[in-house]
């Protein structure tokens, strides 16, 4: 009666021990993800201000230009 006991105990603890190892697997994975989302942020971040910048040059270069010259038909039609 005592082997079933100890086998059960064995099973349970073998059990826990799997769980633990995959609780820990998932919370590295989580940290790397982590990670790597606050890198991809920098990123968006870095790129949405030069966006800005670019927009705002481009719409200074396009109040400061001449009107568009009239579409005409080129001289070989």
């Amino acid at each position: 009666m005592t082997t079933p006991d100890r086998t059960d105990d064995n099973i349970k603890a073998e059990r826990i021990a799997r769980l633990e190892e995959h609780v820990a697997h998932q919370a590295n994975s989580i940290e790397e993800l982590s990670d790597q989302l606050a890198e991809q942020w920098r990123v968006v971040e870095q790129l949405r201000a030069k966006l800005d910048v670019l927009t705002e040059r481009f719409l200074t270069l396009e109040a400061g230009s001449l009107e568009a010259p009239a579409v005409t038909r080129p001289p070989h039609y």
